[in-house]
């Protein structure tokens, strides 16, 4: 018959752990955190955020429509994906890339570049991350200034037209300093906490009567209690 050795974990002893190397794990989270926020403040790049935002239109001629109906409205939203496909493609970003004299790819261009519906809408936002904020908005509207044209001889079905033009954010979005030194903290007092746990689980030795009765499956008969020698204080006495 074939025995598995199993260890029970009370979640007093848990308690206990983390009561008895508090201060260490409160330093070490204390420690990450700083780690975190010395690393992010001097070694990551802040990133710069531009955007513009388009309105798509399903249909170029609308003439004499007073109104747009509901289906316009969701045709064009529909039709936003679809655009933002053609404003990445390597024929508007390579032309960005060679009217700008950028020093970098395709590729590492089209990372740089997201466009999305605002809000389930027709409306369409343009944005692109950059450590130079003036590039970032001199791309975002190279991408603005060839969008109309580009569209209308791809799709030929609708139209864009230019609501809001390029413009930088004067903050970096990224990096978040509170977001990196509060995960860096919460990093530090999980690994700290993590490492008297294992530590505890490996302890083999017998603390307790419970020890030996958990682990051993044995009965505790009797214990022998610690006794304190003064040999010195009971020569003095006597």
């Amino acid at each position: 018959m074939d025995t598995q050795d199993t260890i029970t974990i009370d979640l007093r002893d848990l308690f206990l752990l983390l009561k008895k190397h508090l201060l260490a794990i409160v330093a070490a989270a204390v420690l990450f955190a700083a780690v975190g926020g010395l690393y992010t403040k001097f070694l990551v790049t802040p990133q710069y955020e531009a955007s513009a935002t388009l309105i798509v239109n399903s249909r170029e001629d609308q003439t004499g429509q007073t109104y747009i109906t509901n289906d316009q409205i969701t045709s064009a939203t529909k039709l936003v994906e679809t655009y933002s496909v053609i404003l990445t493609s390597d024929t508007v970003l390579d032309k960005t890339i060679a009217d700008l004299g950028l020093d970098m790819t395709y590729q590492q261009l089209a990372k740089k570049v997201s466009i999305s519906s605002v809000n389930d809408t027709q409306v369409m936002k343009i944005t692109v991350q950059d450590a130079d904020p003036q590039l970032a908005e001199a791309i975002t509207a190279s991408i603005v200034s060839q969008a109309p044209e580009m569209i209308i001889q791809t799709v030929k079905a609708g139209s864009v037209e230019v609501i809001s033009q390029a413009k930088a954010g004067q903050e970096p979005v990224s990096p978040s300093l509170k977001k990196n030194v509060a995960i860096a903290g919460v990093l530090g007092l999980v690994l700290c906490y993590a490492f008297f746990f294992v530590k505890y689980l490996l302890n083999n030795r017998f603390m307790t009567e419970s020890d030996i009765t958990n682990r051993l499956g044995l009965t505790v008969l009797g214990v022998i209690p610690s006794v304190e020698i003064q040999e010195r204080k009971d020569e003095k006495h006597a």
